[in-house]
């Protein structure tokens, strides 16, 4: 992985992780990459990294595996089929046979009950319009998964003329890199706080509040980062990618879409976790410590896998991992599940 944490090269960290609170439902509308990630600030309760990296250990860079449990981490929380309202992208009516089981089976339960920290996701089966939730509680900082609200953002403000060249250059980095420093100028681009919260409104998501600042006080990282959702907003970003809609034109969710496909190969884990090759994965990841010790990280991954009889979009949200590689290990093992229940 690239330096920082956040998910891409620099990092950025949160503060008091509980829970989020994962209701996936449907909406006609819905990681993090290269170089930008969020790392922890000495003392602070949350911190992002900047696209240079930070003191502690880059979080673009793979942690140790196998430290121990962090004394403060959460169990996870049984998941929760939620019923879904929206029609399949397909437009075909769903018999009762076609529709799937919970991917959150008891074995996911029994997985996670094993495993560190809280876990928290949604996931959206694009076939039979069926969503389903893992876990509840407040929502959390995005570190770099804001880089898809804010790509978004800039499409849908373009009225389908696509982005300027130097943004398109700029988006690029964002995405596939993860780079900070092109998320912060692109953040200023799309309107700041209130372009994402204008954005947000239009989508309709409930859950997601945008940082009020980017030079925040006790935080040495873009505070963009400091933007907080929970997993089923994130799927109703997603959403917007996929599924025809009045917000982004089919080539702006074309664009989008081949960069988040592109992600820098180091940076090609969690919902990807099981997947075959051959298989169409577009996914954003974020990742940063909370403490200076690095001992207790926020890892995410959210992005849409489409192919060998499954096409679905899936967030997930983890928090008290003991080590970056712990977090990324969690999610890799739960997205297996979840491609497995769904084939």
């Amino acid at each position: 992985m690239a330096s920082g944490a956040w998910g891409g090269r620099p990092a950025l960290a949160a503060s008091a992780v509980a829970g989020i609170a994962v209701v996936a439902f449907s909406v006609a509308a819905c990681g993090s990459g290269g170089v930008s990630g969020l790392a922890s600030a000495a003392g602070a309760g949350r911190a992002e990294a900047s696209s240079t990296g930070s003191a502690a250990s880059a979080p673009g860079s793979s942690s140790p595996a196998g430290s121990p449990a962090s004394s403060s981490s959460a169990s996870a929380v049984p998941s929760t089929a939620v019923p879904s309202t929206a029609v399949p992208s397909s437009g075909a009516a769903q018999s009762v046979d076609s529709l799937r089981a919970d991917p959150f089976s008891a074995a996911v339960d029994g997985y996670l009950a094993g495993r560190s920290g809280t876990v928290l996701a949604a996931v959206y089966d694009v076939r039979t319009g069926q969503s389903w939730r893992l876990g509840d509680g407040p929502a959390q900082d995005e570190a770099s998964v804001v880089k898809v609200d804010i790509l978004e953002t800039l499409l849908s403000a373009s009225d389908g003329t696509g982005l300027s060249s130097d943004n398109q250059g700029l988006a690029e980095q964002m995405i596939e890199d993860s780079d900070n420093d092109a998320a912060t100028s692109l953040w200023y681009a799309a309107g700041g706080t209130a372009g994402l919260a204008a954005y947000n409104d239009r989508v309709g998501l409930t859950g997601t509040t945008p940082s009020a600042c980017v030079v925040c006080a006790d935080f040495p990282w873009p505070g963009w980062g400091l933007t907080t959702t929970v997993p089923y907003d994130q799927i109703t970003l997603l959403k917007q990618l996929i599924e025809p809609g009045p917000l982004l034109t089919a080539a702006a969710r074309q664009y989008a879409l081949s960069l988040l496909e592109n992600v820098t190969p180091d940076q090609a884990w969690g919902v990807s976790g099981g997947v075959p090759a051959g298989v169409t994965v577009a996914l954003k990841n974020g990742w940063l410590p909370l403490n200076d010790d690095n001992t207790d990280w926020q890892i995410n991954s959210e992005g849409w896998v489409s192919g060998d009889g499954r096409d679905y979009l899936i967030s997930v949200l983890t928090t008290g991992n003991p080590t970056e590689q712990y977090g990324i290990d969690t999610i890799n093992g739960l997205s297996s599940s979840i491609w497995t229940a769904l084939g």
